[in-house]
C-alpha cells in the first residue's frame, strides 16, 4: 500500500511566540512532524537572508529533508516565502513557480511534481492573501493553472489560506473539484482558535487521517501550528488504525 504523510507549516520567518528568531527550532518541530513532504510558508528573508544562517546544506545536515530547488541555483529554494521539503528518497520530476494576483504583497505558489515510492504526486504549496476578494482571485488562478497542466497527477494543495470562515469564497472554489480538509485549529499557536491552514486533495487521492501537531515546542516556534495529513491513492483499501 502506498500512503504518504504531508504537512504544512507557517514558520513566521523563524520568529517564535517568545519573540526569539530561530529557524533551527522550526526544523526541530519538522523533525517531530515527520512528514514525507512539507510545504513551508513565510520562509522569505527578513533583515537580510535568513538562509545565510541556515542554508540548504544545513537543512539537509540537520533533518531528513532536502529542499526542492525552485530557482536557478542550489540556494534558490524559496518562492514568495514558500519552501518545499521532501524526503531524500523522493525523486523530483519537475517544478513550476507561479505568481498569484495580489494587492497587499507579492504572493505565489510553488508546484512540485515528485515520486514518493510508487506514488507520483503533484504538490502545490501556497500562502494566500489577507483580503477575501484577492484570496478568491488567487484560488481561481491556481485552479486554472491546475487544469492547464498536460499531465494529470494525484494532487495535494496545502498551505496557509488565511481563510477565517468555513464558508469562505475561496474554499468554495477549491471544493468544487477537491476535498478540502481542515485538520483543526492551528492559529494562534498559544491558544488555537482558527483553522487557517488547509490541505486539499483531488479525486485521485483519499484522505486517511489528518491533524494538528500541537506540542510545547511547536507552540513556541511560530504563531502557527503545523498541520498534517496521510493520503493514499483513491480506491486503496486502508486497514483500520493504519
Amino acid at each position: 500500500m502506498t500512503m504518504i504523510r504531508v504537512a504544512s507549516y507557517n514558520i513566521r520567518r523563524g520568529l517564535g511566540t517568545d519573540w526569539r528568531r530561530s529557524l533551527e527550532r522550526n526544523l526541530s518541530v519538522l523533525r517531530e512532524v515527520d512528514a514525507d513532504v512539507v510545504a513551508v510558508q513565510e520562509a522569505d528573508p527578513v533583515f537580510g537572508d535568513l538562509f545565510n544562517r541556515l542554508p540548504a546544506e544545513a537543512i539537509e545536515a540537520e533533518t531528513d529533508y532536502v529542499p526542492v530547488k525552485l530557482g536557478a541555483t542550489r540556494r534558490d529554494i524559496g518562492w514568495h516565502g514558500n519552501v518545499v521539503l521532501v524526503r531524500r528518497s523522493a525523486t523530483i520530476l519537475g517544478t513550476h513557480c507561479m505568481a498569484l494576483p495580489s494587492f497587499e504583497e507579492a504572493r505565489g505558489a510553488a508546484v512540485v511534481d515528485l515520486a514518493v515510492g510508487e506514488l507520483r504526486l503533484r504538490v502545490v504549496a501556497m500562502h494566500l492573501g489577507l483580503i477575501g476578494l484577492w484570496r478568491t482571485r488567487q484560488a481561481l488562478a491556481l485552479l486554472d493553472r491546475m487544469k492547464a497542466f498536460e499531465t494529470r497527477l494525484p494532487t495535494v494543495m496545502l498551505g496557509d489560506l488565511n481563510e477565517w470562515s468555513t464558508r469562505g469564497t475561496c474554499l468554495s472554489h477549491f471544493a468544487q473539484e477537491h476535498h478540502v480538509a481542515s485538520p483543526g485549529r492551528s492559529f494562534p499557536s498559544r491558544l488555537p482558535l482558527f483553522a487557517l491552514d488547509k490541505i486539499m486533495i483531488n479525486a485521485d487521492l483519499r484522505l486517511v487521517s489528518s491533524g494538528v501537531h500541537d506540542t510545547e515546542l511547536a507552540r513556541k516556534a511560530s504563531d502557527h501550528l503545523p498541520i498534517w495529513a496521510r493520503v493514499a491513492p483513491a480506491g486503496t483499501l486502508v486497514p483500520p488504525g493504519a
